[in-house]
């Protein structure tokens, strides 16, 4: 049969067996079937009706069809294999652009990196805030039990302790690590640069190879632009004289980007900015084509979004902002792959848009760099803007009036602050030595010694599961955990003991998938309901079957 646009004359050729039942349930089915497209017609008894695959071309056959529909609307299949930059997804050998980003201290786990790449996205391992030899066991691993797989390891800035992050660069390069997710940087340091520049050469047609590659986490133009520029000459030849890298790998060096990639890193968990990423993705997605042009790069940069990722709805708008790929944080800390407690996933699975603050970070704590943290269920925020005003007020200790000092005693340390500083003595005489003789002639210093170490412990309080400081929780989280409660609700990712990172991945690009196709019915007719693309979730073994697996 045919069918006909009488306003264009666009025609569509239809087998009979191709036209689903009329009615609305019928439409929302061929909409969720992904892989398949949908043409939208009319009966002569003026009932809407789908058709399931054939797809529309132009002219007529006469004398084949017994029947005329009129045409309404056509959207093609959109599969979430789809979505995203081709060049992103051949780079990594990624089937999905989705990335899995890096939570530290091992939240976003060796176990979570590995289903990653088994269902060909990509996996960050979160090195931040962890001890060399726990993240050499994960290079390990993940070296042995990936192969050719994609997998990153993050690369945290550490601005009070740049040896750790120099040999972090040292283990990286030792192990052969390609791939880094630099975080929480305002500026480029020596180590990040050198690991960027080290092997890079030319092939035997004469292109550049830079064999490491860094993804780029920033939400500020000032960054970004720092990222998507080349190395500055004065890293280059401090490297250079330091018998780092070779005067060749300079040179090659000033040609490429310190940066392949950027996520622009919107309201999210952790050190964030608490950007919109409505505006943000575009202003970084403009200032990639500036610089892109400045420096006449011969290969693309891509850029991705994260922060915020939690639904169909956000997944869907971030790629039809022009996002390369997603990249979820917060959500996958729920998950059961998440290196941390029950009790931090139960917590997570009860959060609401609303549950969180910004609270002063652990690393930058002198500084006043805020992370984004849970509030409901804790008091770490108060308690750590508490001690940041402590701080900022005095220059000792023992300056604090004696009723508040005997609080952070009680309640804080649960130990005297002498007790507390012996404490964090001794491990600063293991891990960097230098700062004990600095805090010992300085007071304010080493109250800020051990107010940060109350912030690290708070972390590992909460992923180690301990019920006696769970008021001290420090979890980092964004409002995109409330959204994603909100669109579980009723059903089976409702309970935290189901959420699997591969699951909830698969979910978001599926329903990401049914949304922009709804959308674009919408865009064509003005009959349907509102929820025409509503997407629940679904097991994996049924979206496979949606997905024609």
């Amino acid at each position: 049969m045919i069918c006909t646009d009488k306003k264009t004359g666009f025609s569509c050729f239809l087998k009979q067996e191709d036209i689903c039942t009329p009615g609305y349930s019928a439409v929302k089915a061929a909409i969720r079937q992904v892989s398949q497209p949908v043409i939208l017609l009319k009966n002569i008894n003026g009932e809407m009706c789908a058709a399931k695959c054939s797809m529309p071309v132009g002219g007529q056959e006469p004398g084949q069809y017994s029947k005329e529909y009129s045409f309404c609307a056509y959207v093609p299949p959109l599969h979430p294999e789809n979505f995203g930059d081709l060049f992103f997804k051949k780079a990594y050998n990624l089937k999905y652009a989705y990335i899995m980003g890096a939570m530290a201290n091992g939240i976003t786990s060796v176990e979570m990196v590995e289903n990653a790449a088994h269902a060909g996205m990509l996996g960050i391992f979160g090195s931040g805030g962890l001890d060399l030899d726990s993240i050499e066991d994960a290079v390990i691993r993940l070296k042995k039990n990936l192969k050719n797989l994609p997998f990153g390891f993050n690369l945290i800035h550490s601005p009070n302790n740049i040896e750790l992050e120099s040999k972090t660069v040292d283990l990286y390069l030792k192990h052969e690590v390609r791939l880094i997710s630099a975080s929480a940087y305002m500026g480029l340091t020596l180590p990040l640069v050198r690991f960027r520049v080290s092997g890079i050469y030319k092939d035997s047609s004469g292109k550049i190879v830079a064999p490491n590659r860094i993804i780029a986490k920033v939400s500020r133009v000032e960054v970004a632009k720092k990222f998507l520029s080349p190395p500055p000459e004065k890293f280059l030849d401090q490297l250079v004289h330091n018998n780092m890298i070779t005067g060749q790998e300079a040179l090659l060096a000033l040609s490429v980007p310190m940066a392949e990639d950027l996520t622009a890193e919107a309201d999210s968990g952790g050190h964030t900015d608490n950007q919109a990423a409505i505006s943000l993705l575009p202003t970084m997605l403009s200032l990639r084509d500036e610089v892109v042009e400045k420096f006449k790069y011969s290969m693309p940069i891509c850029v991705g979004l994260g922060g915020g990722i939690a639904t169909p709805h956000s997944t869907a708008a971030a790629f039809a902002m022009g996002a390369a790929y997603v990249l979820t944080g917060s959500i996958n800390q729920s998950c059961v792959e998440a290196g941390t407690s029950e009790t931090v996933r139960q917590m997570l699975s009860e959060t609401k848009q609303a549950d969180v603050v910004m609270a002063p970070a652990a690393d930058m704590f002198e500084m006043g760099v805020k992370v984004q943290v849970l509030k409901r269920g804790t008091m770490f925020s108060m308690r750590s803007s508490k001690l940041y005003d402590f701080y900022s007020q005095y220059d000792c200790f023992e300056n604090i009036p004696l009723k508040q000092k005997k609080i952070l005693e009680r309640d804080f340390f649960r130990r005297s602050f002498e007790e507390e500083w012996n404490e964090t003595k001794n491990y600063f005489s293991m891990h960097d030595p230098k700062v004990i003789n600095r805090a010992e002639k300085d007071d304010k210093y080493k109250m800020a010694l051990v107010f940060r170490a109350y912030l690290w412990r708070s972390s590992h309080w909460a992923i180690t599961g301990d019920l006696s400081r769970k008021i001290d929780y420090q979890i980092w989280c964004g409002p995109s955990m409330g959204a994603f409660n909100e669109w579980v609700k009723g059903t089976f990712l409702e309970k935290y003991e189901n959420r699997k990172v591969v699951v909830v991945a698969m979910n978001l690009l599926a329903g990401a998938s049914v949304v922009t196709r709804a959308n674009c019915l919408k865009n064509q007719i003005d009959v349907f309901s509102g929820d025409m693309g509503k997407f629940a979730p679904l097991r994996l073994k049924e979206i496979n079957k949606l997905l024609g697996f």
